[in-house]
């Protein structure tokens, strides 16, 4: 199974690609950028900051069988889910891949050898900038100089050990980085497979004018890639409609009593798609008022990003 690779091989695969999990929203950093740390949607989370480990094993074990990408975030530090190692180790026993989104700042030692020993398909690591005081400006109450012995750490047993494991620095394009994007990325990319640059997203909370780079991806409106290839639950197990949902106010179901294929393919997910498809996007509540589309695209997207990570981690062109 390969993904889209733009809106006009767009098919209703029986399963996604991707399951996009919100494990933790509990945080060790204050990001002046972050939608959770602008609104009171962790406090909405109180009662599940953490999904619980036996849902996540269900969630793994149907991944393993379609062996499709999970990725690990949230809204919130998922290294800091008291079982999340031995939950991606658990879920590479099943035969699904992991894709774990960290801050970075927990990248132990100890942390990074069972990554890498169970076979974690792809770290991405938020850093947002490549000097310490810019860093510690953006990534509010972490440590620029612990980042960057954890990453080198990870780099050195990573390419000790032969792993397959992909690394990647992600930045996102904002004002606060004081016009030193260019310096990141070279600075990065002499470290790691590769570096993604984000663009600023609002998820509606977020004042766009925080933006260094507001050119859009979709300059006329077409389907959004996510609905059709990646599905969203959040701690409690509840299918959200797309990645943009962070408060969750969409429902598609849930996980604890609902496979995932049957939700994936149920009838209101379908009707929507099918609007997407047909470019009704009124009558998609939340495609409706998602200020972001405009940065969404087919192209510029995980599969690229890993591809090309793949590319230079095999030809061993990383500088540093």
């Amino acid at each position: 199974m390969t993904h889209i690779t733009n809106k006009s091989n767009i098919k209703i695969l029986d399963f996604p690609l991707m399951v996009v999990l919100s494990v933790t929203y509990s945080c060790n950093s204050r990001c002046p950028s972050c939608p959770y740390v602008n609104s009171g949607i962790r406090k909405s989370y109180k009662d599940a900051l953490f999904m619980p480990t036996n849902l996540f094993e269900k969630i793994a074990k149907e991944c393993g069988e379609h062996k499709v990408v999970i990725r690990l975030t949230g809204g919130g530090e998922p290294l800091l889910h008291p079982h999340m190692i031995e939950m991606i180790e658990f879920a590479k026993a099943q035969g699904a891949k992991i894709g774990l989104i960290t801050n970075g700042s927990l990248l132990t030692p100890q942390t990074v050898d069972r990554l890498l020993a169970c076979g974690t398909d792809a770290i991405e690591i938020s850093a947002d900038a490549a000097d310490k005081e810019t860093y510690e400006k953006i990534r509010v109450g972490l440590d620029f100089d612990r980042l960057l012995l954890n990453v080198r750490y990870l780099m050195d047993r990573r390419n000790e050990t032969k792993s397959q494991t992909k690394v990647i620095v992600s930045l996102v394009n904002q004002k606060a980085m004081d016009g030193k994007l260019e310096q990141a990325i070279d600075f990065w990319r002499k470290l790691v497979d590769n570096v993604q640059v984000r663009k600023y997203l609002t998820w509606g909370i977020n004042d766009a004018q925080n933006s260094a780079d507001s050119e859009p991806l979709m300059k006329d409106r077409e389907p959004c890639p996510f609905p059709f290839e990646r599905i969203v639950f959040d701690s409690r197990g509840k299918a959200i409609f797309c990645s943009y949902d962070i408060a969750g106010e969409t429902n598609f179901g849930n996980v604890n009593d609902q496979s995932i294929q049957s939700i994936w393919k149920g009838k209101k997910l379908t009707e929507w798609r099918n609007l997407l498809l047909e470019g009704i996007y009124e009558e998609v509540d939340i495609c409706k008022k998602c200020p972001d589309w405009r940065f969404r695209s087919w192209n510029y997207n995980y599969w690229q990003i890993m591809k090309d990570a793949e590319n230079k981690r095999a030809a061993g062109v990383i500088d540093g």
